[in-house]
């Protein structure tokens, strides 16, 4: 789609300038520490360490970005997966083989990612496909079709993890209006 690029450009250049060394996001992330604590959630499952100094407009913008990229990375997939299909004999064990090593590795291993943001990254397979499964279910090709229409169409990264709400806000309003 032509406006991809450009949207993703511009969120990418957002993040950047939306830096700051500001002390105060160090109580702020102590805070969200504190908070996770309470309500028993990991701080670092959206994306790492990273997320937990970020400011709440870069966290919305780490989510629109991680809501592209897992709609985005689990099209691959599902795409890879369809197009191999009986064509390519070994496609299934390497499709297989590639899920396998996104979820194998030792503890330390697994610390690391979790810290950096792999995990998350990883995840972000697995959640788009997902989410490609769910919403062709709902409502076939052309209601997939309307993640790719434009920005404001995109899932959110809590609509990649309940595609229901992403189908919810965007997919009947057009189907209607469309007559389909």
């Amino acid at each position: 789609k032509p406006w991809l690029r450009g949207y993703f450009l511009e969120q990418v250049g957002s993040m950047m300038t939306l830096a700051d060394p500001d002390p105060a996001r160090l109580f702020a992330a102590i805070g969200r520490l504190a908070e996770s604590v309470r309500t028993r959630t990991n701080p670092l499952d959206d994306g790492g360490i990273v997320t937990l100094f970020a400011s709440a407009e870069q966290r919305r913008t780490m989510d629109r970005v991680g809501g592209l990229m897992s709609l985005l990375e689990g099209h691959g997939d599902v795409t890879m997966d369809r197009a191999g299909g009986d064509e390519i004999p070994s496609a299934e064990r390497f499709g297989r083989v590639l899920r396998a090593r996104r979820t194998n590795g030792s503890t330390p291993s697994k610390v690391l990612q979790k810290l950096i943001g792999l995990e998350a990254k990883m995840a972000q397979y697995e959640q788009g496909e997902l989410f490609i499964e769910a919403v062709e279910a709902a409502g076939g090709t052309a209601m997939l079709e309307l993640a790719f229409s434009g920005p404001d169409s995109l899932p959110t990264l809590a609509e990649i993890r309940e595609p229901s709400a992403w189908v919810a806000r965007v997919g009947s309003a057009p189907l209607l209006a469309a007559g389909r």
